[in-house]
C-alpha cells in the first residue's frame, strides 16, 4: 500500500517517482512473465501435436494388423438373402437353395370364460421334454397369462377377447408363442400337474375344440448342391447361418426354390479406405508441424518490415519426430517404393495418396500390396509411438521438461513479487522520511527567522 506523501513539503510527485523507479526494478520480472507466456504457448502446441501423433500411432497400429486389410465383401443374387463378410472370409462363390425359414410356434386355445380347473394348475412341456408346472393365482385368463409370462419356460402368453357365450359372458382365448424361433422352441401345454403329464392323464390344451396351432415351430434350412450326390441340407434355429462359409454370415427371409448365388470378393473400396485413413493421419501430423514452424513476414504500424516465427520454428524435438515419421512412411519396402501403391512424398515433404493407383496395385498384386501397406503402417506406428508414448515419448518428455520450466519460472516470479514489494516499501519509507526531514528543517528555519526578527527589533530600541 503506497503512502500519501506526495508534495507534503517538497512539492515532489513522490508516487510517480517511486512508480518509475519500480518499473525499472521490475524489468527482470517482466522478462520472466514474457517467458512464461512463450513457454505456455509452446506447451499447449506440443500437447496438441502429441495428441495428433498419438492418434496416428493408433491408426497405424490398427492398419498393420492382418485383419485390417484382409477385407472381403459378400453379395447374394436374391434380395431375400442378406450376406456379410467378416474376419476369416476368403474369395469364392457358392449356390444354395432356401428350403425353409425359421418360425416360432404360435398356438391359440379354445374360447373360455375362465380356466376350466380349480386350482388353475397346468404344465408346459418344451421340445426337449422338460416340464414346468405352474399354478396361477386364480382361474382368470389374465392370471393364467401372467403366470406363463413370469415362468421363464420360454413361452409368452397374451389374453385375446373372443366375444361372449350364450349367456352373455365374456370369452377369451390364450395366444401362446415360443420365445425363440426354431424346432427347439416347440412346446405343449397341459391341464394338470407334471405328474399327470408323466402318467398320461393330463389333457393337452390344444386338443380342445376350437384350439389350434397357427404356426408350427420350425428351423430354417438351406440346401447345397441340390440334385447331386453331394446334396447337403443345413439347418438353423434362427434365419442366420454362420458356419456355411468361413467368416460369412448368411441370413434368409423367405423360401427360394431357385438357387441363390453367394459371392465373396476382395473389398477393394474398404481396403483403399484403410490406406487413405493412414495417409490422412500422416497429413494431419505434417500439417500441424508445418503450420507452426513457418516464418511469416509483415508490416508494422510504422511501415517497417516484421518477421514472426512459428512456435515450432527451430525446435529440434519436433523436427526429429517429423523426420522419423516421414522416413517411416516413405522409405522403400524390400526395395520397392511406396509410390508403387499410391503413397508419394510431395515436394513440400508431405504424403499424397492416389486412390486409383492403389486400387490398380491391389488388383494386380493383392497380397504384395497389402503386405507393403502393412509394413509401412508398422514402421509409422513405431515412429509415432516413439514420439507420443505417454511415459517416455520424445514429445511427452519435451512437454514434461517445459512444464518443469514453467513451475520454476512461476517460483521466480513469486520471489520477485516479494522482492519488489520490499523495495517499494523501502522507497516509500525513504521519501516519507525525506518529507519529515524537510518539514523539520522548514520549522527550524521559521523559528530562526522569528528569533532574528525579534533580536533586530530589540536592538533598534
Amino acid at each position: 500500500m503506497s503512502l500519501a506523501i506526495d508534495g507534503l513539503v517538497s512539492g515532489l510527485d513522490t508516487t510517480s517517482l517511486i512508480n518509475q523507479l519500480m518499473t525499472i526494478e521490475s524489468q527482470p520480472q517482466a522478462l520472466l512473465k514474457t517467458k512464461v507466456g512463450t513457454t505456455q504457448t509452446l506447451v499447449t502446441a506440443l500437447q496438441g501435436l502429441n495428441s495428433t501423433v498419438a492418434s496416428l500411432a493408433t491408426i497405424a497400429k490398427r492398419t498393420s494388423l492382418p485383419a485390417a486389410v484382409d477385407l472381403f465383401a459378400a453379395t447374394a443374387s436374391a434380395p431375400s438373402v442378406a450376406v456379410s463378410a467378416a474376419t476369416g472370409a476368403t474369395a469364392g462363390q457358392l449356390d444354395l437353395s432356401v428350403t425353409s425359414v425359421a418360425k416360432a410356434q404360435v398356438s391359440v386355445s379354445a374360447a373360455m370364460t375362465a380356466w376350466p380347473d380349480s386350482p388353475a394348475t397346468f404344465t408346459i412341456v418344451n421340445a426337449a421334454g422338460a416340464k414346468t408346472e405352474l399354478t396361477a393365482a386364480s382361474t382368470s385368463i389374465s392370471d393364467i397369462a401372467a403366470s406363463i409370462n413370469a415362468s421363464g419356460a420360454g413361452v409368452k402368453a397374451v389374453r385375446v377377447a373372443a366375444g361372449t357365450d350364450g349367456s352373455g359372458n365374456q370369452l377369451y382365448r390364450l395366444q401362446l408363442s415360443s420365445a425363440a424361433t426354431g424346432a427347439a422352441g416347440a412346446f405343449s401345454i397341459y391341464r394338470g400337474t407334471s405328474a399327470d403329464v408323466t402318467a398320461g392323464t393330463a389333457t393337452n390344451l390344444m386338443s380342445a375344440t376350437g384350439a389350434a396351432t397357427i404356426t408350427a415351430a420350425s428351423n430354417a434350412s438351406v440346401t447345397l448342391w441340390a440334385g447331386t450326390a453331394a446334396e447337403q441340407v443345413i439347418t438353423s434355429s434362427t434365419n442366420s447361418f454362420t458356419d456355411i462359409l468361413p467368416g460369412v454370415n448368411i441370413t434368409v427371409s423367405k423360401v427360394e426354390a431357385s438357387p441363390v448365388t453367394i459371392t465373396i470378393a476382395r473389398d477393394t473400396a474398404a481396403i483403399s479406405a484403410v490406406a487413405a485413413n493412414l495417409v490422412a493421419g500422416l497429413t494431419s501430423v505434417f500439417s500441424t508441424i508445418d503450420a507452426q514452424s513457418s516464418v511469416t513476414t509483415g508490416t508494422s504500424s510504422t511501415g517497417g518490415a516484421t518477421t514472426s516465427a512459428g512456435v515450432f520454428t527451430g525446435n529440434g524435438t519436433v523436427r526429429d519426430a517429423r523426420a522419423q515419421i516421414q522416413a517411416a512412411a516413405s522409405a522403400p519396402v524390400n526395395g520397392r517404393s511406396p509410390s508403387e501403391i499410391g503413397l508419394t512424398v510431395t515436394r513440400d515433404g508431405t504424403i499424397q495418396y492416389d486412390d486409383a493407383k492403389f486400387s490398380a496395385a491391389l488388383a494386380a498384386d493383392p497380397a504384395g500390396t497389402q503386405s507393403m501397406l502393412q509394413a509401412i503402417a508398422t514402421r509409422v506406428s513405431t515412429a509415432a509411438s516413439a514420439a507420443s508414448d505417454k511415459y517416455n515419448g520424445t514429445l511427452t518428455t519435451a512437454i514434461t521438461g517445459q512444464q518443469t520450466s514453467l513451475s520454476s519460472l512461476s517460483d521466480q516470479i513469486s520471489s520477485w513479487d516479494i522482492r519488489l514489494a520490499s523495495q517499494r516499501a523501502g522507497l516509500e519509507t525513504t521519501y516519507s522520511a525525506l518529507e519529515v526531514t524537510l518539514s523539520n528543517m522548514q520549522a527550524q528555519s521559521s523559528w530562526l527567522t522569528s528569533q532574528l526578527s525579534a533580536l533586530s527589533t530589540s536592538t533598534g530600541k
